[in-house]
């Protein structure tokens, strides 16, 4: 790999590229436990600066107003990231631990071509409609509906899928005419800081429409959300973070979009193909190591077909071995860090203490002695309302749940504080037609649907959010709507 790490090491404030005033911090690679380099150390002098320029751009600027720039800009910023994609690459697979392979699609180039999607939606988008004449209170009026950008956002982003998640929020909240303050996770900061980079150095985003603070200090997002010069807090992370986040924004009667946790629910029903079902379950729980909110984490199958799919899913996570992510047609790569692991190694020993059987996996794989590794794990035995059943692990592990009819799969699949995502397999399109309407989940694949593009809006049910990302949906999170009457 090429990384260059003095590309990647400032913070983007005011349109200018500045050193952090903390210094700079350590970033580790997953894969390897080895230093890659260092990031900028932002504080809350920088997260103040970042704060009042996005306020300025916002005032000051004809940016909210200016569609036709913005579509310049957002095909700029596209274009111009293309030409890193393998630096872009490089830093992926090395700060994220993702596999190569993903790099082609979600975990990189994907989120960046869907840049072009929030740009053309810009021009084809209806920012005004006319609603006619009335007569309200006796008085002839005319009325005009405004779509208007909501003002200055504040985005907190995640570790694993960070061009993903961070793409999602500045591509809508920079079409919507929207300035932007990205504070991205710190175990995955040079994907943010390269973007920024890129901004100030190749596009003619104006200065202070996006800034960019990497830190290892977390009061700087709650800083950020009880900011009043900040309009909308834009938050993916975890569920127990967003209470947090809601609660801190709630001061200034801010607007909040929340996309968080998941435990969703791979239904197969009794006329699928069981085997087949059930090892595309175990597959998919092994991508990026199961680090994904909306990977489906519970496997639910007919009770009378338990032994086909539990042979099925073994078969299948036995086979995928947890390694290097830079190399090709490698699945399950490492945990993003040490805390990450130990927290997925506590919910293998309680999964035991619970009473469940590790069918395969369970551990650290022995051809992996560095890094932060972990065996794609099947766990049979437990009831839908043990805690490993019950809460978000996010790691490659599966828990294998049987059910008495189809009812009973869609009890089972709501029986959680989650909503998210989550999969119907089956033949009858009446039954899974049911099973669908059934289920209280933001988002579900039948038979293999994929759910996830930049047209599509994602999001969750209960506790797993508030609003939707992408698509029009998303888009709209980040307007305002204004009626102006005036006499007919």
């Amino acid at each position: 790999m090429n990384l260059r790490p003095t590309d990647s090491s400032a913070l983007l404030v005011d349109g200018k590229l500045v050193p952090g005033s903390g210094g700079t911090f350590d970033i580790l690679n997953p894969a390897t436990e080895e230093v890659l380099g260092q990031a900028a150390e932002g504080t809350s002098v920088d997260m103040d600066a970042a704060i009042a320029a996005a306020r300025r751009a916002f005032d000051t600027t004809d940016w909210s107003r200016n569609h036709t720039f913005r579509a310049h800009c957002l095909r700029q910023l596209c274009d111009a990231l293309e030409s890193h994609i393998e630096e872009l690459r490089d830093i992926t697979i090395a700060e994220v631990g993702a596999p190569r392979m993903l790099t082609s699609g979600p975990q990189l180039e994907g989120p960046i071509d869907d840049l072009r999607y929030w740009a053309q939606l810009i021009e084809s988008y209806s920012w005004q409609q006319d609603l006619g004449n009335s007569s309200p209170m006796g008085v002839p009026t005319h009325r005009q509906l405004l779509k208007e950008a909501v003002g200055v956002v504040g985005a907190i982003t995640p570790w694993n899928f960070p061009h993903q998640i961070n793409f999602a929020k500045l591509g809508p909240a920079l079409a919507a005419g929207n300035t932007i303050v990205l504070k991205p996770a710190p175990d995955t900061p040079w994907c943010a800081a390269l973007v920024g980079k890129v901004i100030a150095e190749e596009t003619d985003i104006p200065a202070g429409v996006v800034n960019i603070i990497t830190s290892t200090d977390h009061s700087l997002g709650t800083q950020l959300c009880a900011d009043p010069r900040v309009d909308l807090i834009s938050f993916t992370g975890s569920t127990a973070t967003g209470r947090a986040v809601m609660s801190t924004a709630s001061s200034t009667l801010k607007k909040v979009f929340l996309e968080l946790g998941g435990k969703s629910a791979f239904i197969v029903l009794d006329d699928a193909d069981i085997k087949s079902a059930s090892s595309v379950a175990a597959f998919s729980v092994c991508v990026h190591a199961g680090q994904g909110c909306a990977l489906s984490t519970r496997l639910l199958v007919p009770r009378s077909r338990y032994d086909e799919a539990l042979a099925a899913a073994t078969r299948t996570m036995a086979g995928i071995r947890a390694a290097d992510p830079s190399i090709p047609g490698t699945i399950c790569g490492p945990l993003s860090s040490a805390r990450q692991r130990d927290r997925v190694e506590g919910y293998l020993k309680l999964a035991q203490d619970e009473g469940g059987t590790v069918v395969t996996g369970g551990g650290r794989p022995d051809d992996q002695p560095r890094g932060y590794f972990i065996e794609p794990t099947l766990i049979a035995g437990l009831e839908n309302s043990s805690r490993v059943a019950q809460e978000e692990i996010f790691g490659p592990v599966l828990v294998i749940i049987p059910f008495d009819d189809d009812d009973d799969a869609v009890r089972i699949a709501n029986d959680s504080p989650y909503g998210l995502s989550g999969s119907v397999w089956g033949t009858d399109p009446d039954r899974v037609n049911r099973v669908v309407a059934g289920v209280r989940t933001g988002t579900l694949s039948v038979n293999g649907g994929v759910w996830y593009s930049a047209d599509a809006p994602f999001g969750g049910y209960k506790q797993s959010g508030i609003g939707r990302e992408m698509g029009l949906a998303g888009f709209e999170e980040y307007l305002e709507t204004k009626l102006v009457a005036s006499p007919a």
